[in-house]
């Protein structure tokens, strides 16, 4: 799927739209909270096409939370493709509240969707060089990863890279547990 043409790829987080509304962005792909409002800054950008899903940023069933799908990660696969649909060059964004997790899995899973021919250790270092501080949702890198018929691929690369963040970013340890995600820590395999 080559023929995309995705001239730029970014991936931010809500308080980040702002810098980003005169870029040239051409379609976004939001990843919001349930209950969250739509972010004020889009009422200010140029015309683009956008495509929003909804669900929280866990891993596991919790009252209240609403876990992503298998039907969101088709959704988002589905809005990749619907991209190549439209000519010329464009400009991905994808954004969710802070830009580290469903966003960065999201944007793993049309990189890999667009260049199938990468490595899953390829993919998530394009995802790193896209945002440093990635730390892709696990539960939705395991669903991407079937979606794909990728056999475990992604996933084992997302946690190398899982181990990478930690020598990177020491904190993120203790942070990821304190908002129940320390499985994902726990999976993380040392670089």
């Amino acid at each position: 799927m080559s023929d995309h043409r995705l001239a730029l790829l970014t991936v931010c987080g809500i308080a980040e739209l702002p810098e980003h509304d005169m870029r040239g962005v051409t379609d976004v792909l939001s990843i919001l909270d349930p209950s969250m409002p739509e972010p004020a800054a889009f009422a200010a950008w140029p015309a683009h096409r956008r495509h929003v899903l909804r669900f929280s940023d866990e891993i596991e069933q919790r009252p209240g939370i609403v876990l992503p799908t298998a039907r969101d990660i088709e959704a988002i696969l589905a809005y990749g493709r619907a991209i190549a649909g439209h000519p010329g060059e464009k400009h991905l964004l994808v954004h969710c509240h802070m830009g580290m997790s469903r966003s960065t899995a999201a944007m793993g899973a049309l990189i890999a969707q667009d260049e199938p021919s990468l490595s899953g250790d390829d993919v998530f270092e394009r995802v790193h060089e896209i945002r440093r501080r990635s730390w892709p949702n696990s539960l939705m890198v395991r669903m991407i990863d079937e979606a794909l018929g990728r056999g475990g691929e992604l996933f084992e690369a997302m946690r190398r890279l899982y181990g990478r963040q930690l020598v990177n970013f020491p904190t993120y340890a203790q942070s990821l547990r304190s908002i129940g995600r320390g499985a994902e820590v726990d999976m993380a395999i040392a670089p």
